[in-house]
């Protein structure tokens, strides 16, 4: 894996375990207690976790899924804390965090600020045209719940970075940084000779890059699944298997290599449980009308020859053709292409896949294009982060790329604004207080039971005098930690990552070290809803548990 944009290289190895099957995970009511009005939120309440065992062959080879398969024994595992959290206490986290962006550049910054911004109106459209579509069906509620989820949890995130960025002038700060760097190039004429145009090149290229962005990206919204029609997904991502496969298996690209096809094929037999057809033939409809009213020459050019003139009725009956003369709404019909050449499929004559051909044409170009375009971007970050690692004397954070990190801080609270203190710890006590009777603040009625009661088991923190619920810490994460393991100074585990506070989502660019706080549900709780809640003490006892 790449760190410092090329300058420095790490090989990870790891063990692919195949057969993963659940275990046991809480209701609703628990697990998304507090739902989106929460997310990013404190205090929370949320017993976000699950159980799940792996499973590998007699050999301890992973397989796939196979009756004579065996549970996993790993050669060590980290031990459940016994004794509860207090404020001050150290605490490690070791996870997989996603991407973080601390060293880029204003030119990059003032381009992902912009990006945000469109994102924040793209998914604010989205949600609303799902969320009236949900109200007039349940079926439909339940089917779109986990993207409306997903939806506004991205629409929060935005909105949280680009408070924070303008709380602290991050742009501010970072000119006031890059001046401080070219300071320190001028005053040796070789190391000015080597990096003195390092900003202005990354800036050159931003302006270059952005038009092309945008393009690219109307034209792969279309196609997506969050964004878009997901049965052209569908159509998109079987047109890219049988493409691909015609490729021997180490020049594909690594998507589409053999060890994911299976992954790739449940991928388009689970898709049913996310879109209703009516729903997505009229929110593509409703996506193309958007584009209609865009400057044409933003637009690329296959979906300029699919707006260009036509009325937002026209729009609507090409929609309603492509759908009813189609069969991709079949899912048995979509696995069985995936077995055909790339010439039997265009055969077929479905339209989906006939309209997918066409954006293709266009979407390769763009594949092909990025590898350069990557690549420049790529040795002209490296060239910057040359000079900012001998400006730093090595003593700088790589940005994370989703390998491995380890990060580390105390059980502290925080003041997110004048006069307003947030402890670290939250308890049953809370959750019992937010009942309010529906979804996303009921509380089960047992739970109510064992509070009322004060059976609370084993499960009691002695510092809280009370069952925990969840506890912030100062570790360093972003979105991929989610399932982190939180240790105690004892290498023992007391949490697992769900979430951050909305004040720590601009960590992914600057830290602010007073705000910057990760949230773990306490793995008291999750203890406690698995024993006392849910009777489950066959998985206390497997876990080893006194």
């Amino acid at each position: 894996a790449s760190m410092y944009s090329g300058n420095k290289y790490y090989l990870f190895s790891f063990k692919r375990l195949k057969d993963i099957r659940i275990v046991y995970a809480p209701p609703r009511d628990l697990g998304n207690f507090g739902g989106d009005i929460d997310n990013w939120m404190w205090p929370r309440h949320t017993c976000d976790f699950s159980f799940l065992r792996a499973y590998v062959s007699p050999k301890n080879i992973g397989v796939d899924f196979d009756k004579d398969n065996v549970p996993y024994k790993p050669k060590s595992i980290f031990k459940i804390a016994k004794e509860g959290l207090k404020e001050g206490d150290f605490t490690f986290v070791m996870g997989y965090p996603g991407r973080t962006y601390r060293n880029y550049t204003v030119s990059e910054l003032l381009f992902d600020i912009k990006r945000m911004e469109k994102g924040i109106d793209d998914r604010k459209e989205t949600i609303a045209f799902f969320e009236k579509a949900s109200a007039e069906s349940k079926a439909v509620e339940i089917k779109y719940a986990g993207k409306i989820k997903g939806l506004n949890n991205g629409l929060k995130n935005y909105l949280g970075k680009l408070e924070g960025m303008e709380k602290v002038d991050l742009i501010g700060k970072k000119k006031a940084v890059e001046q401080a760097f070219v300071d320190w190039l001028k005053q040796d004429s070789n190391r000015y000779l080597k990096y003195g145009t390092a900003l202005a090149d990354i800036e050159t290229f931003m302006k270059k890059y952005t038009a092309r962005y945008w393009k690219q990206q109307y034209l792969n919204s279309v196609l997506s699944s969050y964004y878009g029609s997901t049965l052209l997904s569908q159509a998109h991502l079987i047109y890219r298997m049988v493409e691909e496969r015609e490729k021997p298996d180490m020049e594909r690209e690594q998507a589409y290599q053999e060890r994911n096809i299976n992954r790739l094929k449940q991928r388009i037999k689970l898709a049913e449980r996310g879109y209703d057809v009516t729903t997505d033939q009229a929110f593509l409809a409703f996506v193309l009308k958007k584009y209609s009213d865009y400057e044409l020459d933003g637009l690329p050019a296959s979906l300029q020859a699919l707006v260009s003139g036509k009325s937002a009725e026209e729009i609507e009956k090409f929609v309603e053709k492509l759908y009813s003369e189609s069969k991709m709404a079949d899912p048995d019909y979509r696995i069985s292409l995936t077995d055909k050449s790339k010439e039997e499929l265009l055969d077929v004559g479905d339209p989906m896949i006939e309209l997918i051909a066409e954006f293709e044409k266009e979407l390769s170009k763009y594949r092909d294009e990025d590898k350069a375009i990557n690549q420049e971007r790529a040795d002209l970050k490296k060239n910057f982060m040359t000079a900012q690692l001998e400006y730093h004397d090595n003593k700088i954070a790589s940005d994370a790329n989703s390998t491995i990190r380890f990060t580390y801080g105390t059980v502290e609270g925080y003041y997110p604004r004048d006069a307003v203190y947030y402890k670290p710890f939250t308890s049953l006590k809370g959750v019992v207080e937010k009942d309010t009777g529906e979804f996303p603040f009921h509380v089960p009625e047992k739970i109510k039971e064992l509070y009322a009661q004060k059976d609370f088991g084993f499960y009691i923190n002695p510092h809280l005098g009370e069952v925990p619920a969840c506890f912030l810490n100062t570790t360093n994460v972003t979105g991929g930690n989610s399932g982190s393991p939180t240790i105690n100074a004892k290498g023992e585990q007391v949490g697992i990552i769900f979430d951050m506070t909305y004040e720590s989502v601009i960590g992914d660019y600057y830290i602010i070290p007073e705000l910057q706080r990760t949230i773990s549900v306490d793995i008291q709780y999750v203890l406690f809803v698995t024993d006392k809640f849910s009777g489950a003490s066959h998985v206390i006892k497997e876990l080893e548990i006194q």
